[in-house]
């Protein structure tokens, strides 16, 4: 597109928060906390300053997926008003911005992120700053590219195993001192929990993905197998919680029981969610509060 059909419009601060998606923080939230608990339990101790740090950090690294996104979608024209995104979910589409504000602003994110990293790096050494390179790498190459990862069928994989997986063996790195696989495993649930923000996403969008030749898993495997893969994977979540915090957090096992009486209405409410572009919204906003409830209950099992 020529640089001639942007406006002059200013990119604000509002439409900056828009640009970073702050509903979609809980994918960067939870798996921090998830290492923060872990670390403590194995620990003893729980480090305030290092884990606002470890925060933020990540946060902005989410922040710089979702408006990297928002950008490239848009130069490609795969994004556009027809697609069922509310007004705050598509800056660019309803406002008359330069593209290129939001892709200095992606950029942004991603400088400060490594700006505050110097001080973990001084903490912990360089494990968590080659972490965070593999991340910064996937972020870009998610959305941009020739073929970014997002048109792939390995999306909701990738998604899932690098702010899921990656950012809790960076943290409990960073605050337990030491780099062990077991960070690893603990951090499935998150990563289950990731990448079915990324299959809501693509399997609510099935019809405008063929269309821009998007090859997305649901696009693949169709609505009713994506569907079917979907409940099976949110089944396999609640599991895998239950599983983990009996084998190494046996004390906090009371906690499951509430965990299962508070979150069965969300999880059945998404479960009963058709996950067609008309749902698209409600879909988001239910797996998003997902991840926080299933979240949450997780860390506090950990932390007893």
């Amino acid at each position: 597109m020529s640089s001639t059909r942007y406006a002059r419009r200013l990119l604000t601060p509002r439409m900056a928060l828009q640009l970073a998606a702050p509903h979609t923080w809980p994918a960067a939230i939870m798996p921090v906390m998830v290492a923060v608990a872990a670390a403590g339990a194995r620990t003893g101790f729980i480090m305030p300053r290092m884990t606002a740090v470890l925060l933020a950090i990540c946060i902005l690294m989410q922040a710089a997926v979702n408006t990297f996104n928002d950008y490239f979608d848009y130069v490609k024209g795969s994004d556009s008003a027809d697609d069922n995104v509310e007004v705050d979910d598509a800056v660019l589409v309803y406002n008359d911005v330069d593209p290129r504000a939001a892709l200095a602003l992606a950029v942004g994110f991603l400088v400060v992120a490594f700006a505050l990293g110097t001080y973990v790096i001084a903490h912990a050494g360089l494990a968590p700053l080659a972490i965070a390179c593999v991340a910064a790498v996937v972020v870009v190459l998610y959305s941009g590219g020739r073929t970014p990862i997002s048109y792939l069928p390995i999306g909701e994989a990738v998604s899932g195993l690098v702010m899921g997986g990656l950012i809790p063996l960076a943290c409990y790195q960073v605050l337990a001192g030491e780099l062990t696989p077991l960070a690893l495993l603990w951090a499935a649930p998150t990563i289950i929990g990731v990448g079915l923000i990324m299959m809501t996403n693509n399997t609510c969008d099935i019809e405008k993905d063929v269309e821009a030749g998007r090859r997305t898993l649901p696009a693949l495997l169709g609505r009713d197998r994506a569907r079917r893969l979907y409940h099976g994977l949110l089944y396999a979540w609640v599991l895998a919680i239950v599983l983990l915090v009996a084998a190494w957090f046996a004390d906090g096992l009371i906690v499951m029981l509430f965990m299962v009486l508070a979150c069965y209405p969300l999880v059945m409410g998404l479960r009963k969610n058709p996950l067609v572009p008309a749902s698209r919204v409600g879909a988001m906003g239910q797996i998003c509060s997902v991840n926080v409830a299933l979240g949450a209950f997780y860390v506090c099992a950990i932390v007893m």
